[in-house]
């Protein structure tokens, strides 16, 4: 009777050891010689300063900037998660309506215009850091006005959104996208 729980709890303590010490610091040490800016948290710099990382969605409500998806967690990567409202959901309905509201009312739209779904709805995890180009698109009078840019610079804000637009994974996974923290970044740089 002793042997076989003695030979058990040695298991488990080798266990233990093997896959709660050593694979982890394995796998840690080849994540940062192989892929030391993501191992890390893929942080986007500016003069040096951490911004954020090119991952994890921010709240940006300043009409300055380009605004980020909606998150269901506040952007907080602790809780992060979609919100458990489903399609039948009154409540969800009303959210949806309050959130295009806001984006027509804040970008100067017409009250039919088309607002991109992704404005509207939060992501699975509610982290999301990309928009779509369209999305971009129709802020730029917003980002621009409220900076005073002249036509000039609109024109560069333009070019600024095209070169942030990514390709979808492959050319077929997923949807062109553009990462709200870089372009709000470079936005700031620009002359």
């Amino acid at each position: 009777m002793k042997k076989p729980l003695f030979t058990a709890i040695k298991m488990l303590l080798a266990f233990m050891f093997l896959l709660g010490v050593i694979y982890p610091l394995a796998i840690t040490g080849i994540s940062q010689v192989v892929f030391p800016y993501q191992a890390n948290g893929s942080i986007i710099t500016t003069n040096g300063m951490p911004g954020g990382s090119e991952r994890i969605g921010q709240l940006f409500n300043n009409p300055r900037y380009f605004w980020s998806r909606p998150s269901a967690c506040n952007y907080d990567a602790v809780p992060s998660g979609a919100s458990n409202l489903g399609p039948t959901s009154d409540s969800l309905k009303i959210l949806i309506q309050k959130r295009r509201q806001t984006f027509i009312a804040g970008n100067h739209l017409p009250a039919n215009a088309f607002v991109p779904v992704e404005m509207l709805t939060a992501s699975g995890s509610g982290l999301d850091p990309d928009i779509s180009p369209e999305s971009a698109y129709l802020q730029m009078d917003r980002v621009c006005d409220a900076r005073n840019y002249s036509p000039a610079q609109r024109q560069q804000v333009q070019k600024l959104i095209a070169n942030h637009i990514e390709r979808p994974t492959f050319d077929m996974l997923g949807e062109a996208r553009v990462n709200v923290l870089e372009l709000n970044r470079d936005l700031d740089l620009l002359k």
